[in-house]
């Protein structure tokens, strides 16, 4: 079987508070699972919170990879037989720069990591990038990419995901909260519909709510097919939610677009020089 039950649960995370924050996460979990979820996405540094006053108090909330969020995850990934995606304030090796990362895990613990790229605003002053394109791998539960928030809006970042296989790009983010005209959908959601139809992939992006340190959100979480339509639509609540959408992942190994193009197949990259450039 193809089909995976995708579920994103957003949450609202607090900068020093990693112990409650565990807990929300850990409910949140197992209640996408007792649901029948068998990938779950949770949202960017979903345990330590995101508005940090500088780099030590981050490196001071980070974890390493076999730290508590780590263990709790593979527990529970064990117990329900679940991949799970989420966001990690991750020690690295850079002493006192830690990374934001996404970490993917099963029941054997963790099955890869990811260290964000493209820094947003102040990040750059907390957080070593990370030097590696786009994660893919394959799991129990189907061939999945990740990456974390602002990447996705780096077009070549997502169109490498999909040229590695992925068809599953889940996608832990925090999207700061702008103004935006009445009545439209958030652009953050638009450029994940976007990414999702131009490389016919399904994208699960996981956002947070609640207001931290003067920051309010997008509360955009939303799973989408590779026709660019969402599966589960973001409702935009400020509040924590769960987003669930059945997802067969056979249809984003199919990347016509018409009886005669092809999303991929189409490309013209020996005209793209300046990309790299």
């Amino acid at each position: 079987m193809s089909t995976v039950a995708v579920a994103c649960c957003q949450l609202a995370p607090h900068v020093g508070e990693s112990q409650a924050n565990r807990a929300d996460a850990e409910a949140a979990i197992a209640a996408a699972a007792a649901d029948g979820a068998q990938i779950v996405v949770l949202p960017e540094l979903a345990t330590s919170g995101y508005v940090f006053a500088d780099r030590d108090e981050a490196w001071a909330l980070a974890e390493d990879l076999d730290g508590p969020t780590v263990r709790a995850w593979t527990a529970l990934a064990a117990q329900h037989d679940l991949v799970i995606a989420g966001g990690l304030c991750e020690r690295g090796s850079i002493a006192r720069r830690p990374h934001n990362s996404a970490v993917v895990i099963d029941a054997s613990g963790v099955r890869g990591v990811y260290r964000k790229v493209h820094l947003w605003d102040r990040e750059t002053e907390i957080f070593a990038p990370g030097d590696a394109p786009p994660l893919v791998l394959d799991t129990a539960h189907g061939r999945l990419g990740v990456m974390v928030c602002y990447d996705v809006e780096f077009p070549e970042w997502p169109r490498l995901a999909a040229l590695a296989g992925a068809e599953l790009l889940c996608l832990p983010t925090n999207w700061p909260r702008e103004a935006r005209p009445e009545g439209e959908r958030p652009a953050e959601v638009v450029r994940v519909q976007a990414a999702a139809s131009s490389n016919r992939m399904f994208i699960a992006a996981c956002d947070r709510a609640g207001h931290e340190r003067g920051t309010d959100w997008v509360n955009g979480t939303v799973i989408v097919g590779p026709d660019g339509y969402p599966l589960a639509s973001p409702e935009c609540r400020d509040e924590p939610l769960t987003l669930q959408a059945a997802c067969d992942l056979s249809l984003a190994q199919d990347k016509r677009v018409s009886d005669r193009n092809s999303a991929l197949a189409d490309r013209r990259p020996e005209l793209y020089g300046r990309l790299t450039s």
